[in-house]
């Protein structure tokens, strides 16, 4: 596995974020919303729902807010529909790129999704062709200035992680989904904080590519993140270090 890359891919899609964070707000209560229609109003037994309160209380977003958001995925509020779909498809080199989406108009996103695949050089899959190449896992991102690497290592065996990674700007931590939510109250007593904390898609490897392929494909995830629809988008490529650099300015 290749923390580096997925920690290079998150420092994208964190400054992507930040730069739209008009519409934070309502994707995360959009995902709350989803997430407690799901798999029900309890923070405690719904990981998802979770890591979503979390995002959005993170972002600033008020309890009284976020708990209508949930009881409007329960039933509890009168609310807007959303249906989750998650949509496949291809980027620049061959990228493998699965976009999270919740709408209210299947017919509307897909097509607007396509379009921005087609738009930025990639194509929308058939459903399968590439989510089995991702696994649903929690991830911690854990900023170095608080642990040595020997020190990293036993706490992410104390915690019973699935995976783990030492190097690069941040010590990663995997977990399954079953134990996102309790390694995420030990992290907290045990004062770790945590650069990056969610469930995510990760990919089984990672596509290097060149830097032209590079610009195009971080262009067509800005487009996919800046639609309203779309909540979250993997996708499994390496950002050469030079353009990494030319992100960050």
């Amino acid at each position: 596995m290749s923390g580096h890359s997925k920690w290079a891919t998150i420092k994208h899609k964190k400054a992507a974020t930040d730069a739209r964070r008009g519409k934070v707000f309502t994707k995360t209560l959009k995902e709350i919303t989803v997430a407690a229609r799901l798999g029900g109003g309890d923070v405690k037994g719904n990981p998802r729902l979770r890591a979503a309160v979390l995002e959005a209380r993170a972002n600033s977003v008020p309890n009284d807010t976020i708990d209508r958001a949930i009881k409007k995925g329960t039933g509890d509020l009168e609310g807007e529909i959303y249906e989750e779909i998650i949509l496949e498809g291809y980027g620049p080199g061959g990228v493998a790129i699965l976009v999270e989406s919740t709408t209210d108009n299947r017919n509307r996103t897909v097509g607007e999704v396509r379009h921005l695949f087609t738009r930025h050089g990639g194509a929308l899959a058939e459903p399968g062709a590439v989510a089995w190449m991702f696994t649903r896992r929690g991830y911690f991102a854990v900023p170095k200035s608080g642990l040595d690497e020997d020190a990293f290592m036993q706490l992410a065996l104390d915690l019973g992680a699935e995976d783990a990674a030492s190097g690069g700007e941040v010590d990663e931590i995997f977990t399954t989904v079953e134990d996102f939510l309790r390694v995420q109250e030990e992290l907290e007593k045990r004062g770790v904080a945590t650069a990056v904390r969610e469930l995510a898609m990760i990919p089984q490897n990672y596509v290097e590519l060149p830097a032209d392929k590079a610009r195009a494909m971080i262009r067509l995830m800005e487009a996919l993140e800046d639609h309203d629809d779309v909540q979250k988008v993997w996708a499994n490529f390496d950002i050469p270090d030079t353009v990494l650099a030319e992100q960050e300015r």
